[in-house]
């Protein structure tokens, strides 16, 4: 019976969702199959200021670590030697304690299904050392793991072509944001232009925040980006050096509803991101009917259908900007598309069923 079904849910913040994608990924999951599978979830107790032991279908663990830096390896192999007590099936979401995965292969019939994220040792925060050992890592997940898992075509091709292992493609569901109107009070806090194009994420290099605002700095079009620009000197320099009468540099917003208002009411979605696989983000806006203009790289090709509108640099983005200004009828066929792929590919229905087939 599938009702007897034990998942341990390992490598994420936790749940309720309030960290990133793989903790809505979860939440997600919990609730379309919480009701045929028993669920135990792994939270960070450094992330929650109350410890209930239940959410919506899940049973709640707490350690006293936190999930992402250092700490998460041992806060995921940690969670890994817990659930061999109970679960008949681990599902790790990401790769930073895969080293204890031979083990437990070994020693244990535990299904183990791994989702590896994106090309974490790509990307450009962490030092030599710290992509020696994630590349290192992914490569024992994959080679240890009864089923990967992956995001993106182009994570697919990449564990097809470096360990000659055929993976699982499911991506993220978008359909818990909506379109929503923007009220006047958040006009006034953010105090936002009448129209404006928006972009929201991490303060990073790779996510070519510097490239897009050298763009908008030449263009009259309005930007308004939100994000943790106080967490790094990247961030820093640029709030410092674009304080321009178009661009609107907000600091991170915890008030989902409030930046889904402000997002949902933008003329034009910016996405940045040139590492990794599919970024929740993009799905969410493609899932809001939004037009996109993307950086062009792969992974967000593969995750548009080659039908947003793309830029490689400043050049491309100024010159996106100027064709849409002289041909608003783009924008409108490009959200159109956006939408169509969104209906096919981002419910979470769609993705809760595909993780299911892996459960049993």
């Amino acid at each position: 019976m599938l009702k007897n079904k034990k998942i341990a849910v390992i490598g994420t913040v936790g749940i309720p969702a309030k960290y990133g994608g793989f903790e809505t990924l979860v939440e997600n999951l919990v609730d379309n199959l919480g009701g045929g599978f028993d669920f135990t979830v792994y939270c960070s107790k450094k992330s929650y200021d109350t410890y209930p032991k239940k959410h919506i279908n899940a049973k709640l663990v707490y350690l006293p670590f936190k999930a992402n830096g250092i700490s998460s390896i041992l806060y995921d192999v940690l969670s890994v030697l817990h659930s061999l007590l109970y679960a008949d099936v681990i599902l790790v979401l990401g790769v930073s304690g895969a080293f204890v995965l031979p083990f437990v292969k070994l020693l244990t019939k535990k299904k183990i299904i791994t989702n590896i994220d994106g090309l974490e040792w790509k990307r450009d925060k962490w030092g030599s050392l710290a992509k020696k050992y994630l590349k290192k890592q992914e490569e024992i997940a994959v080679k240890y793991s009864h089923h990967v898992v992956v995001d993106n075509e182009g994570i697919r091709e990449h564990v097809t072509f470096s360990y000659s292992k055929s993976s699982h493609l499911i991506s993220y569901g978008g359909d818990h944001v909506f379109n929503v109107g923007l009220k006047q009070e958040t006009i006034d806090k953010y105090n936002l232009p009448k129209t404006f194009a928006f972009k929201v994420c991490r303060i990073e290099p790779e996510n070519n925040i510097h490239l897009i605002l050298e763009a908008f700095s030449e263009s009259k079009t309005n930007l308004v980006i939100v994000g943790n620009w106080n967490n790094n000197e990247y961030g820093k320099n640029l709030k410092k050096n674009y304080n321009k009468k178009n661009i609107h540099l907000l600091d991170p917003i915890y008030n989902q509803d409030q930046l889904n208002e402000i997002r949902s009411n933008c003329f034009l979605y910016i996405h940045g991101h040139s590492a990794g696989g599919t970024n929740p983000s993009l799905v969410e806006a493609m899932c809001l009917g939004l037009p996109i203009l993307a950086f062009n790289v792969s992974y967000n090709k593969f995750t548009t259908h080659n039908e947003a509108l793309y830029f490689q640099n400043k050049e491309e983005l100024v010159a996106n900007l100027k064709l849409i200004s002289e041909n608003p009828n783009i924008l409108k066929y490009n959200s159109t598309k956006m939408k169509e792929i969104s209906l096919k590919e981002y419910k979470w229905h769609i993705i809760s069923d595909k993780y299911k087939k892996l459960f049993v």
